[in-house]
């Protein structure tokens, strides 16, 4: 995706794996509702920020076509914030069209995180808020190893897929029943 800046806020040094035209910057502590709050003060460059999407590291099969249409300049008018909804009831992308870290703060502290609650709360806040949200598609994140192998299913040629199934191969195989999704059954 085309972006005038990439940030990438980690807790510890990033390693070989980091692409080149990355800027790295400390994750700060607390709960993950701060962190993520601190993540968008760390974007913001002032009152005329461009906008801001934070996406979790737990969605690889990712692609940029899943954002393009949303983040092109077409996409963008009218629109406040976007929100991913992840299929557990959580969240894999948020963003905001103007990140004020103020305005971060008050959307994500407090609301109950790695919950089947966390999405549907932060929706209420961006609602309450009076914004304008785009909604992404509902993706799956990896938080178990049934998750790793519905997602490694999803995009099979990408290096999660080949990852997985190096590790899977290396400790036999492990049986996973795939979840439904808003998509269909994955697996």
């Amino acid at each position: 995706m085309p972006a005038g800046r990439r940030l990438l806020v980690l807790d510890g040094p990033p390693g070989r794996w980091l692409p080149p035209g990355w800027e790295v910057v400390p994750q700060r502590g607390g709960g993950l509702d701060a962190r993520l709050a601190d993540a968008f003060a760390s974007a913001s460059e002032g009152p005329d920020s461009p906008p801001a999407l934070l996406v979790g590291m737990d969605t690889p099969q990712l692609r940029a076509r899943t954002l393009a249409e949303a983040l092109s300049r077409a996409g963008r008018t009218g629109t406040d914030a976007w929100f991913g909804p992840a299929a557990d009831g959580g969240f894999w992308a948020f963003g905001l069209a103007r990140p004020d870290p103020d305005l971060a703060r008050r959307l994500l502290l407090g609301v109950p995180m790695s919950s089947p609650s966390t999405g549907a709360a932060l929706l209420d806040r961006l609602t309450a808020a009076g914004l304008r949200v785009a909604t992404l598609p509902v993706l799956n994140d990896v938080d178990t190893v049934t998750d790793a192998a519905e997602v490694a299913a999803l995009a099979p040629a990408g290096g999660f897929a080949r990852t997985w199934r190096t590790v899977t191969g290396a400790a036999g195989a492990l049986e996973t029943k795939p979840r439904a999704t808003a998509h269909g059954a994955a697996g």
